[in-house]
């Protein structure tokens, strides 16, 4: 399993995904789902990825194929806006998974969250669905979530608006990658972090390791201060248990 999210605010983009691909009792392996793609001077794309890996891998090459290949075809250097990049992708993905459909059926898809920005567009961040066709964020709900979403759902639907400043939507996703990790075993780091900052087409990159000091000093904080807004709720009046 995996969990990918990805945020849009006032400022820029974040994404951060974890990096585990398989976890049992004696066989845990990690993989990179968070992908840097820079075509050209006028754009630079994120891809993050869930589902399948072999199928990720060969929308990757193919990628990258059709931006080393000469000729009049369509590519992330050639797309024109942000959604025909989703729709390029989602394209790419839809043939990868009918070309191994008769062994691997839906165990072959995979599901993709792309981000970024074309010089003289918007940043943005849109969800392409296995299926082709794509979703985009919305300023009332400025994140995406792809993989074991559920449990870090909570944390930024309750913190993230589109005002939040990027140090504090960091945080913040940091935060709701850690309340899924400790709820489902198919969640774990290493984490890609990338910070993209609208208009300078750059972006800063970080990979949070295991063993990071970090990330126990992140928890600790939120569990110290979750612990005080418990003792400060009100408290239950006994009535309401007997009903």
């Amino acid at each position: 399993m995996t969990y990918c999210l990805a945020l849009r605010l006032d400022e820029g983009l974040v994404f951060l995904t974890d990096t585990r691909t398989n976890a049992g009792v004696d066989d845990v392996s990690t993989f990179r789902k968070l992908h840097v793609l820079r075509p050209s001077d006028d754009r630079v794309f994120v891809l993050q990825a869930a589902g399948s890996l072999a199928t990720t891998h060969e929308v990757l090459d193919r990628i990258e194929r059709d931006l080393a290949t000469p000729g009049d075809h369509e590519s992330l250097a050639t797309v024109g806006h942000l959604f025909e990049a989703a729709l390029y992708i989602g394209r790419l993905n839809r043939e990868v998974a009918a070309s191994h459909s008769e062994t691997l059926g839906a165990d072959g898809s995979a599901t993709f969250i792309l981000g970024g920005q074309i010089r003289g567009g918007r940043p943005d961040i849109l969800l392409v669905y296995p299926e082709g066709n794509y979703i985009r964020v919305s300023d009332e709900r400025p994140f995406l979530q792809i993989g074991e979403s559920k449990y870090g759902k909570f944390m930024l639907e309750l913190a993230v608006q589109a005002h939040v400043e990027l140090d504090a939507a960091v945080k913040i996703a940091l935060t709701s990658m850690l309340m899924t990790t400790h709820a489902n075993l198919s969640v774990g780091p290493p984490f890609d972090l990338a910070v993209y900052r609208n208009g300078s087409l750059d972006l800063d990159e970080a990979r949070i390791e295991e063993d990071s000091a970090f990330l126990p000093a992140l928890d600790a904080v939120w569990t110290k201060h979750l612990l005080a807004a418990l003792n400060d709720l009100p408290a239950v009046p006994l009535g309401v248990l007997d009903d």
